[in-house]
């Protein structure tokens, strides 16, 4: 991603400052008082604590989805559950998909709704759990890049609070490669924040098209 670019050049010191802040950076990112998150995963970077899946009552109020059977074997709602459950399909659009399905679904339309719903939560916390995993796995990368960083950041703490301390070819390579590094921490570090966004995106578009199908029950 970074490699057909020169890496910055910056005075000495001015890396070890900025390494020192990345890893600092990381502190904030992951952590949260203790008295606020007592039990918080060490390796999920979100402000909102970690839940492995959605909770199905926090969604959902209307019958019981199982009532109606396997969404998997009703084909059309299968279907449609898929194409709502996309973020490709826009949340305008899920009440006039969902009238379409009611006027041709006739007399079953409750129970086929039903069949939509359950295929619609199942899907989205399948990629909700992906995504979630895939935060877990950037998380990690950064702090292994952090620990980089501390590394680099002591090896030139040590060249210049030495008594001959000057710059030389050895240090400036490291300098060079704090900076470097530290750039791709900021900018994976800013990434992170739209990515730790995702699954609060699909919590809250589940909700909208629990709302929407159970309007039409």
């Amino acid at each position: 991603m970074f490699g057909a670019h020169t890496p910055p050049r910056t005075p000495f010191g001015q890396s070890l400052m900025a390494g020192r802040l990345a890893v600092v950076a990381l502190g904030l990112l992951v952590a949260l008082p203790a008295a606020a998150q007592p039990k918080r995963d060490p390796d999920w970077p979100c402000v909102q604590p970690r839940t492995a899946t959605i909770s199905l009552a926090a969604v959902w109020t209307g019958p019981d989805l199982a009532s109606a059977g396997p969404w998997t074997d009703d084909q059309d709602a299968a279907t449609l559950a898929h194409k709502l459950a996309s973020r490709r399909t826009t949340l305008s659009e899920v009440g006039p998909l969902l009238d379409g399905f009611v006027k041709e679904a006739g007399p079953e339309a409750k129970t086929r709704l039903l069949h939509v719903f359950a295929g619609v939560f199942e899907i989205i916390n399948t990629e909700r759990s992906q995504i979630m995993d895939g935060i877990t796995r950037y998380a990690k990368g950064q702090q292994r890049l952090a620990d980089r960083l501390r590394d680099e950041s002591d090896q030139l703490s040590a060249a210049k609070d030495s008594p001959e301390a000057k710059e030389t070819p050895e240090t400036k390579a490291l300098e060079e490669k704090l900076a470097w590094d530290t750039r791709i921490f900021d900018e994976r570090a800013h990434s992170l924040k739209y990515v730790c966004e995702s699954p609060v995106i699909l919590e809250q578009r589940v909700f909208e098209i629990s709302r929407e199908i159970q309007a039409r029950l």
